[in-house]
């Protein structure tokens, strides 16, 4: 069966796009001088590269490194255990960070990252989420900087995936159940 006849698309292209330019233009205002932005992967990938884009055109000039934290295998529920699969290279102590992730849902991710990026003496540690599910927590954290509300399902594209399919789609959608 062809994507298409299979997602149903809750956010597009079009509506991102915009999204993110207005999250760069807030970023830029909140004076994060000596910025190093610290995309989640794998996740955030196409959300985090149209964001430093984006940042660019607000005049900031950001380093940029990555960390690969995983916490769902193939499944679509989390673990509750945070792996680091790769780690940054990046001396932070001192600098400001901007920790972007695809989705805010239990919070144990973006948690992780910023207590760990803390543990290292960053200066400051700010999160940019492209969704934002308005779900119980499992731990207390909220996104300094977020794209959408996020209905309570399991989405993809833009980045998002189900065992490694769907990232390359240019929106995000919802699984339709057969």
């Amino acid at each position: 069966m062809p994507v298409a006849d299979r997602l149903e698309v809750i956010l597009d292209s079009e509506t991102i796009a915009r999204r993110v330019a207005e999250l760069a233009e807030s970023i830029a205002a909140a004076g994060l001088d000596n910025l190093v932005v610290i995309p989640i992967l794998k996740g955030s990938f196409i959300f985090a590269a149209d964001l430093i884009r984006a940042l660019h055109t607000a005049a900031l000039k950001p380093e940029v490194d990555f960390i690969f934290l995983s916490s769902y295998g193939t499944g679509t529920e989390s673990s509750g255990r945070i792996a680091v699969l790769r780690d940054i290279e990046t001396e932070v102590a001192g600098r400001n960070l901007l920790l972007v992730d695809d989705i805010l849902e239990s919070g144990r991710t973006l948690a992780y990252a910023k207590d760990l990026m803390m543990a290292r003496r960053a200066a400051r540690v700010a999160t940019c989420v492209l969704l934002e599910k308005r779900v119980r927590r499992a731990v207390s954290i909220e996104a300094d900087f977020r794209g959408f509300l996020c209905p309570d399902e399991f989405v993809v594209g833009y980045g998002m995936d189900l065992a490694h399919r769907y990232r390359e789609l240019p929106f995000v959608g919802r699984l339709m159940r057969d």
